[in-house]
């Protein structure tokens, strides 16, 4: 494994040192938390493939194809499916909004009493990811390096912080373009066809897998719908997904390169599956199925290429966390502590020094929490739950009803988050039920409370569509408390 360390090492240095060169180009706030508003359609597909796919679209994808067959695809499609819909009905809308938050957006729409629920939901929501993206490359360290949970942490987290801290979305987009090509060869082009062959092509994979495994549907069609339900409609609202549109120079950037990375997304989700699948026929008995990924990779592939594989994993779960940690830093400087502290806000001052400190003080959280939380699938699925049972309904709403107030959305969070809290309690975390009652009840929430109280105020409307239209934002806005 020594050239292997030695490829991985090199590939983490390098990181470090895109990281630091990014450090000159964020001279502003704009430029610090989404790139200058400047990215074209090579980067801004890259980097928006690299954020949505990591860990759990990298490893876990490869397990549940290892689990359930092709149809193990379903999750990581419904991702693909979901930044689909994003870019071809909303993304162009978004840009042209020139915010940097979620919550910044429901304020022009609502007000901002409606962007401090949001708010605080979203922090939950983008922490939870840093956290279990932190627990995914860590355990990669500690199997590679026979080191102790927290010191893989520290290594791992230690890495993703500084790079973000240095140039905040610059360094982190630089980093993620060379993540997405690692990516792409260490999965697609190299591990995907070495597995295939080894397993004796498709129709000796046929031929020895359990009957079903080419089965779109085995998975269940109950669990398909949830992975609908949780991660495309994840994909339309997540602050980490919003805030790399926001980098986009142009709506039409956002709209076109989001596609294109939609694409690659199902793509991926394919691969991860038939990757699963070639290991299930070569190793069919392994005692879990979560070491399907490390198992093809330690015994498939050569020296050289298997420490670069393993760097395209780390490069999937840092994406994320880098994305996520960014977003985390994004909301809680700029929706909840400025609003806390009833400050003005320069649009686009430069802040950078209040960000980069967030970012250091939530990425340092993060990793405290990782090493101590336990069950990580628990957690990250409260923390979709919550999102798109709280949320959901009044952002598209806000998007595309133009009959939806301030009162329907508020009614609707509150539902919404109600609902999926008390029925996680009674059926379970991980059950599919809160999220369907969830959507169910803050949907109702917003349509009757909405008709049942006075429009949005004219002039609230008219501000709206000026956004929406693509006109320039003041320079300087109050932030008010609810």
């Amino acid at each position: 494994m020594t050239v292997d360390y030695f490829v991985m090492a090199a590939y983490l240095l390098g990181i470090i040192g895109v990281g630091w060169w990014g450090k000159k180009r964020a001279a502003s706030k704009s430029d610090f938390l989404v790139a200058g508003r400047r990215l074209g359609p090579l980067m801004y597909t890259g980097t928006m493939a690299a954020v949505v796919l990591g860990g759990a679209s990298t490893i876990g994808g490869v397990r549940l194809g290892y689990t359930y067959g092709i149809s193990g695809a379903a999750m990581v499609f419904a991702i693909g499916l979901g930044l689909l819909a994003l870019s071809v009905f909303f993304s162009a809308r978004i840009a042209r909004l020139k915010v940097y938050t979620v919550a910044e957006m429901l304020s022009l729409r609502y007000g901002d009493t409606a962007a401090v629920i949001s708010g605080v939901v979203m922090w939950i929501y983008t922490l939870m990811l840093v956290v279990t993206s932190t627990i995914a490359y860590a355990s990669v360290f500690d199997v590679l390096f026979d080191v102790p949970r927290w010191v893989a942490v520290v290594i791992g987290g230690t890495i993703v912080v500084g790079y973000s801290a240095l140039g905040g979305m610059w360094s982190i987009t630089l980093t993620d373009m060379v993540q997405f090509v690692v990516k792409s060869l260490g999965v697609l082009v190299l591990l995907l066809p070495i597995a295939v062959v080894r397993a004796g092509g498709f129709g000796a994979m046929a031929d020895r897998l359990p009957h079903g495994y080419f089965s779109p549907t085995s998975i269940g069609g109950q669990t398909i719908l949830t992975f609908v339900l949780i991660y495309t409609f994840g994909m339309l609202i997540g602050q980490d997904i919003w805030q790399r549109v926001f980098t986009a120079r142009s709506d039409k950037v956002a709209s076109w390169g989001g596609t294109v990375a939609g694409v690659y997304c199902l793509v991926y989700a394919l691969a991860g599956a038939v990757i699963g699948m070639a290991t299930k026929t070569l190793y069919p008995q392994l005692p879990s199925a979560d070491d399907a990924f490390a198992t093809i990779v330690r015994h498939a592939l050569p020296t050289g290429v298997r420490g670069l594989v393993l760097a395209a994993a780390l490069s999937a779960m840092m994406s994320t966390a880098s994305g996520a940690l960014i977003a985390s830093a994004t909301v809680a400087n700029n929706d909840i502590w400025a609003r806390l502290r009833r400050r003005t806000v320069s649009l686009d001052g430069d802040e950078i020094g209040s960000n980069r400190l967030a970012i250091v003080v939530l990425g340092v959280a993060a990793m405290a929490i990782a090493c101590a939380l336990g069950d990580v699938i628990e957690a990250l699925t409260v923390a979709y739950n919550l999102l798109v049972g709280g949320l959901l309904v009044p952002i598209l709403g806000g998007l595309v009803w133009k009959r939806g107030n301030l009162p329907g959305a508020m009614a609707s969070m509150i539902a919404g988050g109600l609902t999926v809290i008390i029925f996680m309690v009674t059926d379970g975390l991980l059950a599919n039920e809160p999220i369907y009652y969830g959507l169910l009840a803050g949907l109702t929430a917003y349509v009757a409370v909405s008709l049942l109280t006075k429009p949005t105020e004219e002039a609230v409307v008219q501000a709206w569509h000026r956004r929406l239209a693509g006109e320039q934002a003041t320079a300087v806005r109050e932030l008010s408390p609810a």
